[in-house]
């Protein structure tokens, strides 16, 4: 006899899950811009190429090869803004840029709304979730406070609390940092489900009794509907109705 797991929270990732970095190319377009830094298209496309294969892009690929100066302070970024920080400028600076500034300017971007993309049924998703009472939460391993980046494109609102790994000094797949979220959202492990496109870090939420449900890391124009199974699992199935106003049945405090 198979029993059915009613799941009352969801616990979703940040990057590649709800929201996706930009293009390698855009991302050093925007700092260049900033800077008053001139580049010809040409050039711009193999720098934007090098620093993509350097890893240098927070949200973005892993190196290709790894300095071996930086291997240490890798596996532990998420843990520390400073360790953050400095890994990934670290990885940039393997790529020669005509201005020693636009290491920083390059990281400063990546922590701005206007360098991340929501995939486009995240909003929906989270609105039908809240609206139905189900707790969201997001966890991250991150190493800075993406709270305004949710709350510039509106998908703050729905959310319940925020475990960031920075802010806690523990990262996925520790299971700490899943009962620290779920002891956040108020509910046990096999009441919630943890979404996230990191099989290996979110997929450790089921060590601690979490359901888990993988997505697909794409661009956001390659994944128009692959947070809509979130609905299914905790029983939304049917076409969307009006949003009841999750703010007259419950008050949502964040963490």
């Amino acid at each position: 006899m198979t029993t059915m797991t009613t799941f009352k929270g969801v616990l979703f990732d940040f990057s590649g899950t709800l929201l996706r970095i930009e293009p390698a190319e855009r991302w050093l377009r925007a700092a260049l811009d900033a800077s008053g830094t001139a580049m010809d298209d040409a050039e711009v496309a193999r720098t934007a190429a090098a620093l993509e294969r350097a890893g240098a892009l927070p949200g973005g690929a892993s190196p290709v090869e790894m300095p071996a100066e930086l291997a240490e302070l890798w596996e532990g970024r998420d843990r520390d803004a400073a360790h953050h920080r400095a890994v990934y400028t670290g990885l940039a600076r393997q790529v020669p840029l005509p201005e020693p500034e636009l290491y920083d300017a390059l990281y400063d971007r990546h922590m701005t709304a206007d360098a991340w993309i929501p995939y486009p049924d995240a909003a929906e998703v989270l609105a039908r979730l809240h609206g139905a009472g189900i707790r969201i939460g997001v966890l991250s391993n991150i190493g800075w406070d993406l709270r305004p980046v949710l709350r510039a494109h509106g998908l703050d609102r729905h959310v319940d609390h925020y475990v960031l790994s920075y802010e806690h000094g523990v990262q996925k797949p520790e299971p700490k940092i899943f009962a620290l979220a779920c002891e956040a959202l108020g509910l046990p492990p096999d009441e919630v489900l943890m979404v996230g496109d990191d099989r290996r870090a979110d997929g450790g939420a089921t060590a601690l009794g979490c359901g888990y449900l993988p997505v697909d890391h794409l661009p956001a124009e390659e994944r128009p509907d692959g947070l809509r199974p979130v609905l299914e699992r905790v029983g939304l199935t049917g076409p969307a109705g009006p949003s009841p106003d999750p703010d007259a049945s419950r008050s949502t405090s964040r963490s």
